[in-house]
């Protein structure tokens, strides 16, 4: 092995002398995206590729103990955030090795040199144990400028403009630390897990970023070295990557991870500069800048001078969640470097652009769903950088912000610890309240400077069932993001999201009150499922009717007949539909599409939706239509569908509940708590259906399916 490794190492330096690129930039065109996108690219090659310095006096790692590392790697997880845990481990081990005396000033030799024996050593790929390697740069004290100059934001300027040079120059990444209260909570919980993770004893999924803050806060020097540290170790892998013919781990997943890493660079550059080596910031500004770059011009992207063109998905897409993550990385970097290219793609066209989408979703909410619905934290979070750096708020250009407020204080069921579940639930099947769904109330609370919508949120806030982060990784937003005291929840008892088509309505804010969603509206997601129509019912804490996908291993469970709505079954499956491979009988809602309803209030919270739902099927033959009424009050739900069928088409009013049924006569079933009766048709066929039989991503729930009828079924649904 230690022969294999000490033949590795010069030809990695080799492969590293040869990645030196050069690169003729062109005229500027006009527009700022083509700006970006004619730029060549490769910028970071030689930076990349930059030779590594072997001299002894600098302490080079003997090869015995550098094999015993690679006998220790980690494997990498497949997907996540398993660099940034790998990555901080190995930090740690820095800080905590301080007396090992087989010190690598410089990192890229051990990056380059073993990473690329280690992949051909082991089944699975690992991450070189850079941070056991100690950073030389480490100051004795602060630089008077590390925090940047507060920016007062304009509260009365809505959209994003372009800034003069002379305004960018000026324009910094500021974290706006002015309000953190260094007696509460939150900072004692904050201040303990960055100390812990200095002390080497990290959490999961720590960020070089926390460390940063912390230095801001206290001007200890021990936590840029952290954060330098941690960083350093992400730059030399993917140099690693690089030189072995690679692609580095923040290009994975179509760029998925691109703006935590690249946001966690950045803070770092900027706040910790003064602990940095000049060649540090260089190689860090390169592999950053490269990354950026890749992820707009997906077709022309390279690393190291090879091309590497990826899919591109949804960077033309502000309501997707890689967008966000594609925007997080391209303000911080231009914030942190300073970079006026990376300043006017933003102003001048991503910003606008995310204005015109959400404006398009009035009431809050995300197309996507509940599920990854919570990705507007990061959302909320670029906004809310933005303003507090260039003081421009892109948020109050429409009411999306703010009503998402009041869109998720609706959607949380009465026990206070659950929400609706629509659409993918890929992170937890069951939809239950977590670190996220708190931190993305409390960065649309921080935008707004509506005075009820502030109110409602911090009485949500202090009412869920998670009233502070739970996970170290999530502390931050405690600390910056704050949640305000007392409030009240709304007097209204319904919310209808024009935006989305989601309705949420309740009988009274009390924990043991019915509550009730229902959908019609934009089906246009991938995230988002066939659930045009359907309907969930929940009183006295626990689920009466929710979709079957609650109940999955998977949380993907996107089709009609795991919802609560007609099922509609055609005749000749052959026939070619949307969304359906060759044989399937269930008639597909499809995308894009958008359902339509007319929602009306009533007196004590009752609410009467009247929807179209025949858009959803896209002219699909086996159906010529379906209008859904649904009304709601005293404590039941009472659903009529009206509907014509194509030849040889079934129709079926179907409804999932969480526990057995039993039939109880010709028209009644019994679930649990909900009493199931059908008004129409007159001789309706019942069947009950156990879907752990069904497939096996199912761990529990059952079907009621009512047959019998060619053009009308007529349900109530109430509470036992």
């Amino acid at each position: 092995m230690r022969t294999r490794l000490a033949a590795a190492i010069p030809i990695a330096i080799v492969l590293a002398l040869g990645l030196v690129a050069t690169s003729v930039r062109p005229a500027a065109p006009s527009d700022p995206e083509e700006a970006v996108r004619a730029q060549p690219g490769p910028v970071a090659a030689s930076a990349i590729g930059a030779p590594v310095r072997t001299d002894s006096a600098q302490g080079t790692m003997p090869l015995q103990p550098v094999a015993a590392m690679i006998d220790a790697m980690p494997a990498r997880r497949p997907h996540g955030d398993r660099v940034r845990a790998v990555a901080t481990l190995q930090a740690f081990a820095a800080l905590s090795k301080a007396s090992n005396p087989y010190l690598l000033a410089d990192a890229r030799l051990l990056a380059r040199g073993l990473r690329a024996t280690a992949d051909r050593l082991r089944p699975q790929r690992y991450l070189t144990p850079l941070a056991w390697v100690r950073s030389r740069a480490t100051p004795a004290s602060a630089p008077s400028d590390a925090i940047p100059p507060e920016v007062t934001p304009r509260s009365d300027e809505a959209g994003i403009s372009a800034e003069p040079s002379s305004r960018r120059s000026l324009v910094r990444l500021n974290l706006d630390l002015s309000g953190v209260n260094r007696s509460s909570t939150a900072y004692t919980r904050f201040k303990s897990w960055v100390d812990s993770a200095v002390n080497g004893s990290p959490g999961y999924d720590f960020h070089a970023a926390d460390a940063a803050i912390m230095f801001l806060l206290t001007r200890e020097v021990r936590y840029c070295t952290l954060g330098v540290n941690l960083v350093e170790a992400q730059v030399a892998a993917a140099e690693a990557d690089i030189g072995g013919g690679g692609v580095p781990d923040v290009a994975g997943d179509s760029y998925l991870e691109v703006g935590p890493m690249i946001a966690d660079l950045s803070t770092v550059y900027q706040t910790c500069s003064a602990h940095m080596t000049s060649a540090q910031r260089q190689r860090w500004a390169s592999y950053a800048e490269q990354a950026v770059w890749n992820v707009w011009n997906p077709d022309r992207a390279v690393w190291g001078g090879r091309s590497s063109p990826w899919s591109g998905w949804s960077i033309d897409n502000p309501g997707n969640n890689y967008h966000y993550s594609f925007i997080e990385a391209t303000m911080s970097w231009a914030l942190a470097s300073g970079s006026a290219s990376w300043f006017d793609l933003l102003s001048r066209n991503k910003l606008p652009a995310m204005q015109a989408y959400y404006a398009k979703i009035p009431g809050g909410g995300s197309l996507e769903g509940t599920g990854y619905g919570t990705a507007q934290k990061r959302l909320f979070d670029i906004y809310g950088l933005w303003r507090k750096s260039t003081g421009q708020d892109a948020s109050s250009s429409n009411t999306h912000a703010r009503k998402t407020i009041d869109y998720w204080v609706h959607a949380t069921v009465p026990s206070m610890d659950r929400f609706a579940p629509l659409g993918d639930q890929s992170r937890n099947s069951v939809p239950e309240l977590y670190d996220y769904h708190r931190h993305l109330v409390l960065a649309a609370r921080y935008l707004t400077m509506d005075a009820e919508a502030r109110s409602i949120a911090s009485w949500w806030l202090r009412s869920i069932s998670v009233p502070q982060m739970g996970q170290g990784a999530n502390l931050r937003y405690d600390l910056l993001l704050p949640a305000g005291s007392g409030g009240a929840p709304p007097t209204a008892r319904y919310y209808a999201a024009q935006g989305t088509g989601h309705v949420f309505a309740r009988s009274g804010w009390d924990t043991n009150a019915m509550w009730m969603s229902f959908v019609a509206g934009p089906y246009n997601e991938s995230h988002a499922h066939q659930e045009q129509g359907g309907f969930t019912l929940f009183s006295r804490g626990d689920w009466l009717a929710v979709t079957e996908n609650i109940w999955s291993h998977s949380g993907i469970q996107q089709g009609t007949e795991t919802h609560n709505v007609l099922r509609f079954e055609r005749s000749n499956p052959g026939a070619s539909q949307c969304a359906a491979p060759s044989g399937d009988r269930i008639v597909h809602q499809c995308e894009p599409t958008t359902s339509t309803a007319t929602v009306t209030p009533g007196a004590n919270g009752a609410l009467t939706i009247t929807a179209n739902l025949t858009p959803a099927y896209r002219g699909n033959p086996a159906l010529v239509s379906w209008r859904r009424r649904v009304d709601f009050a005293g404590r039941k739900l009472t659903v009529l569908d009206n509907f014509a069928l194509g030849s040889g088409t079934t129709a079926y009013f179907q409804v999932n509940v969480p526990v057995q049924p039993t039939i109880v006569d010709a028209r009644t079933v019994r679930a649990g708590g909900l009493r199931i009766r059908v008004l129409q048709p007159a001789n309706p066929q019942i069947r009950l259906v156990n879907w752990t039989t069904v497939d096996g991503d199912f761990n529990r729930g059952w079907r009621v399916d009512v047959g019998g009828s060619a053009s009308v079924y007529q349900v109530e649904l109430t509470e036992i």
